[in-house]
């Protein structure tokens, strides 16, 4: 196919990061499936510890399945399956490489895992093709093609591998411009770093080799919208500044006639249309990094916006471990009435918390280190309460880590973990990377497990139903029990007394297991929540209401004239 047979491409850019540009994107690719355009969302290169999981096309696979489609069971956002005739693979072994990376499945930044399901398309590994995860001292886990590589400081990335992770990017994105209507990518942190210009995969080279028209979202929140405004306009290369479009004022608060001062003269200024003004809504996407937590050695509460007095609600914490990856695993608690979800340091007490989750790491033996110097191992085995770790932190409750240098950038050999759980794990070079599903059996934390009807409820979201729970697994490291164990979660779980570890991420999305943990903590069933609408039709609803998407050249040949 011809560069002219390929679809257009909308690059939604950003002055800076955490501007929305993740959420334009998602609410751009809702509505626009919603009017009946195939849209497929991308990223060339994203940096980011919170992954999902994705499947691998059959390019980058070396055979001939076919992958990607929506009838895959992914395009409505619910889990798949472990392997592609449905069966879940429990008996792999870490040489087979169906179990990791190198088979069906790769690993993709979790905001493209979400605009897939905005987009109602399958989410591939060509949606997020280059995956850098920081884990400490300057070095990032390098992941193309959904497969980890290596890890690499900066220097060495992009001296050594950068050309490697662009050839694999254009390649994802002309496959996705060869099967999809319109291709909407997203940007990373600034387009304007001039001193990364000659190597911005995610902005500027995404611009070239896409062709892409150029949407720029900037943040008036943060002060000083409109000298962000002109001044990424003006540090712009030339070839790219003259496909910026337009302009999107993102999280506006108060009366839009005093903004339209300030709108007209950037007009008049530079030319470039100003296409929309999105109020300060969240609609409650997942969150794409670290930066949206509290920082390192502070606290943050979430849910306690719900109405229901502190008196009467539970609290679960969850340890904010330095290295701290996948922490959209608590989300779903937070979303539940009268449940306070709140991030502690490692040193901190957790005296007053009814329940403790100790969540996934992109380093779990540096993590591990940096917290037994804080106190947390003391304070989780003083904790009499319900403890849940999972991936990283159920690494981290275990008897041992062995062959840590494969995971850390400070230690070698074993290193001592938590002794919470009869298990040992030991690291390899080799990533478990797949789609999972267990039938949820009552043990640990989760003990008090509901017949299948008694499970439904309000706040049930993608993973409805019964008493099986499907999320996903991401991890380097195999976890064997060392004593007898419960597995209320498969083979890949272990549960004593009132601990459990588990390598699901995804797991409190299943409202059985939410019930499970919950309910000895409130005395009983807890407090059933309103239906809430979609955070993805939220975020369209976002889009259309501030966006004139008819001035987008892109959108306007592709939206029905009856559409928005």
């Amino acid at each position: 196919m011809g560069d002219a047979e390929l679809a257009p491409t909308l690059l939604v850019a950003g002055t800076a990061s955490h501007v929305g540009k993740s959420t334009v994107v998602a609410g751009l690719c809702r509505t626009l499936a919603d009017a009946g355009v195939d849209v497929a969302p991308f990223k060339a290169q994203n940096m980011s510890n919170n992954a999902h999981v994705a499947l691998r096309p059959a390019a980058v696979r070396g055979d001939d399945g076919a992958a990607g489609r929506a009838g895959d069971g992914e395009a409505d956002g619910r889990a798949g399956d472990g392997t592609a005739d449905g069966r879940v693979d429990e008996e792999a072994t870490d040489d087979d490489p169906e179990r990791g990376a190198s088979g069906q499945w790769g690993e993709i930044g979790v905001s493209q895992h979400t605009q897939a399901r905005a987009a109602r398309v399958a989410p591939t590994t060509d949606l997020n093709p280059v995956l850098l995860k920081p884990r400490g001292d300057g070095e990032s886990q390098v992941v193309v093609d959904g497969v980890a590589v290596g890890h690499y400081s900066a220097d060495t990335y992009y001296d050594d591998h950068w050309v490697e992770a662009r050839d694999a990017a254009v390649a994802a994105h002309r496959r996705l411009a060869a099967e999809h209507d319109i291709v909407v990518t997203e940007g990373a942190g600034s387009i304007a770093e001039i001193n990364l210009h000659d190597r911005d995969l995610a902005n500027v080279e995404t611009a070239r080799f896409a062709d892409a028209s150029v949407l720029l979202v900037a943040d008036i929140e943060r002060g000083g919208v409109f000298a962000s405004l002109v001044g990424t306009l003006e540090l712009l290369p030339d070839d790219v500044r003259e496909r910026v479009v337009g302009v999107v004022v993102n999280k506006f608060r108060g009366d839009r006639s005093l903004l339209a001062p300030g709108l007209d003269a950037f007009e008049d200024r530079t030319g470039v249309p100003v296409l929309g003004v999105l109020p300060h809504e969240d609609p409650g996407l997942p969150d794409e990094d670290s930066l949206s937590l509290p920082a390192r050695g502070e606290r943050a509460v979430r849910g306690a916006d719900d109405g229901v007095p502190d008196e009467a609600a539970v609290t679960v914490a969850v340890v904010r471990l330095p290295r701290i990856s996948n922490a959209t695993d608590a989300d779903p608690l937070a979303r539940v009435p009268g449940v306070r979800v709140a991030f502690r340091p490692p040193g901190a007490s957790f005296g007053d918390a009814d329940a403790v989750v100790l969540p996934g790491t992109k380093n779990a033996v540096d993590d591990l280190l940096a917290c037994r110097e804080a106190g947390l191992g003391a304070e989780l085995r003083s904790f009499d309460g319900p403890l849940v770790g999972i991936c990283g932190g159920y690494q981290l409750l275990g008897e041992r880590l062995e062959r840590v240098e494969h995971e850390s950038t400070r230690a070698e050999g074993s290193v001592a973990g938590f002794g919470l759980l009869p298990v040992v794990t030991r690291f390899a070079p080799t990533k478990r990377v797949s789609r999972v599903e267990h039938p949820l059996t009552p043990a640990g934390p989760l003990a008090d497990v509901a017949a299948p009807d008694d499970t439904t409820d309000a706040t049930a979201g993608d993973d409805a139903g019964g008493a099986t729970v499907t999320g996903y697994e991401i991890h380097a490291g195999t976890t064997t029990a060392t004593g007898a164990v419960a597995r209320p979660l498969g083979p890949d779980s272990a549960a004593e007394g009132s601990v459990l570890g588990t390598y699901c991420h995804g797991l409190f999305r299943s409202p059985a297991v939410r019930r499970a943990f919950l309910a000895p903590l409130f005395g009983g069933d807890p407090p059933s929540a309103t239906a809430a609408g979609s955070p993805l039709d939220d975020a369209a609803a976002l889009v259309r209401s501030g966006i004139d998407l008819r001035a987008v050249p892109a959108l306007d040949e592709l939206l029905p004239a009856s559409g928005p």
